[in-house]
């Protein structure tokens, strides 16, 4: 009789354990003001939104929800917003599937014949990947929200159940456009093993979603046909439209060649794959060829933030290589724990994790917290109201909101009634100059003004104007 493949309660406590300490920190650093307009303000406004029946328009972008990246599971987090909006719901779902998708990978630990101790290594290296540690706390990402479902795909597919693999890869589309890539890549990998109906099946979802996205769907909610929001801009060396940009990398590869960073790119690939690297055999490589269409376009792409464990761009590929860890460890199911490669891969954890931003830049606007709470509570809901990118995201439930981006200011205040600005401290993609160039109109129309001696300044417009 075969034996029941749950994980133990042991797994389950730890996994919830994981969840708390998650949601603790990321509370945390959002208390701390050190959240940001992008892209937890962002989104958090799109759901608020979508929860009041209104059109899922940002107001500092001007596309809608769907239009971003084509992320309809975002829509799912209308409902707990419509018992009570707050951008903890992003916070704590986030959170719970990074912790979550250790389920998935002990149950591929176990398929894969390891002994217990080896199954909670498993999940150990998946907790101890940096980029797991670092997505959590970096906003909120809802290709997170995809993570336990690419986990669980490796488990469907090699329980040989194609339907239940096929409806998880529909979920992980469901989370993002990028995760194109990770489909792709995952067709790559059942070519390798000459799984040609499945690698068909994998290769056909990825670009019939991208077809319907870049044909249907984005021309439908923006008017004009595009591809990928991040596409252009990220490869723009390459050309100005999809079509194009992929026409270019095969007719003129010289393009690649000439523009790459090739310093940037090696050491990219070096933080990607130092801690977890010792855990791979020769079994491992079908599994990480299913990475590398996700990596080249980090590689490839103009953003150095895309070569970067802080940001959440190289997430799904630390799946992939837990993964393929689990492949190694496989080829002697019975070993003892590897104690050196794991301590190997803490010290890389504590290097590269950035836990210790809790002693020093999370807390540099600790002064500001009691002036910024009194400002906000006399906002009202319905003003409409300019701030700085690291408070957005505790207003950003109404109708309005904005921050003064250096490249991109207000000619006027005709679309505004309130400014919360701090010269001082001007935050991500403003600057004091910007800021105090808003101020400086708002008391020359006889705004209201308010200042605190953190620098912060509450304008309204005066009922008279």
């Amino acid at each position: 009789m075969k034996k029941k493949q749950f994980p133990p309660l042991g797994i389950w406590m730890a996994t919830f354990g994981v969840f708390a300490l998650f949601w603790l920190l990321a509370a945390t650093r959002h208390s701390l003001l050190q959240s940001n307009a992008y892209d937890l303000g962002l989104f958090d406004q799109w759901i608020w939104l979508a929860s009041q029946g209104l059109p899922p328009i940002s107001s500092m972008e001007g596309v809608h929800l769907l239009a971003d990246h084509g992320a309809w599971a975002l829509y799912l987090a209308v409902i707990p917003y419509r018992i009570h909006s707050s951008v903890q719901w992003l916070l704590s779902s986030q959170a719970l599937t990074l912790s979550l998708t250790a389920i998935p990978i002990w149950l591929l630990a176990k398929q894969a014949g390891l002994k217990p101790k080896l199954c909670w290594l498993a999940c150990g290296l998946w907790w101890l990947q940096p980029v797991v540690f670092n997505t959590n706390l970096f906003d909120f990402h809802p290709e997170v929200w995809g993570m336990p479902a690419l986990a669980g795909s490796y488990w469907a597919s090699r329980s040989n159940k194609p339907w239940l693999w096929f409806s998880l890869l529909v979920i992980l589309l469901g989370c993002r456009d990028g995760l194109i890539l990770v489909v792709l890549g995952i067709g790559l990998e059942q070519a390798w093993k000459k799984r040609w109906i499945w690698a068909f099946a994998a290769v056909g979802l990825a670009l019939g979603w991208l077809a319907i996205l870049t044909r249907f769907l984005y021309p439908y909610l923006t008017g004009k046909a595009e591809g990928p929001k991040a596409v252009e801009s990220l490869f723009s060396y390459l050309g100005g439209s999809l079509d194009e940009i992929l026409i270019n990398i095969f007719t003129r590869p010289q393009l690649l060649i000439e523009n790459i960073d090739w310093v940037g790119g090696i050491e990219y690939l070096v933080l990607l794959t130092i801690a977890i690297a010792p855990f791979w055999k020769k079994s491992s490589l079908p599994t990480l060829i299913g990475s590398i269409p996700l990596i080249m376009v980090n590689l490839l792409s103009e953003a150095a933030p895309q070569r970067s464990l802080i940001h959440h761009y190289s997430l799904p590929i630390a799946v992939i290589a837990v993964v393929g860890a689990i492949d190694g460890l496989g080829i002697n199911p019975q070993q003892k724990l590897p104690w050196r490669k794991l301590a190997w891969n803490v010290a890389f954890w504590s290097v590269l994790a950035k836990p210790w931003f809790f002693s020093g830049p999370y807390l540099e606007r600790m002064g500001s917290l009691t002036d910024v709470q009194r400002a906000i509570k006399t906002i009202p809901a319905k003003s409409r109201l300019i701030t700085t990118s690291y408070l957005v995201p505790h207003v950003s439930q109404r109708l309005f909101i904005s921050f003064p981006k250096e490249n991109k200011l207000p000619s006027d205040l005709k679309h505004l009634d309130t400014i919360l600005l701090n010269p001082k401290d001007p935050g991500w993609g403003s600057s004091s100059k910007a800021q105090k160039k808003i101020l400086t109109m708002a008391k020359e129309t006889n705004w209201s003004c308010e200042a605190w001696n953190s620098g912060f300044e509450l304008c309204r417009e005066s009922k008279s104007n």
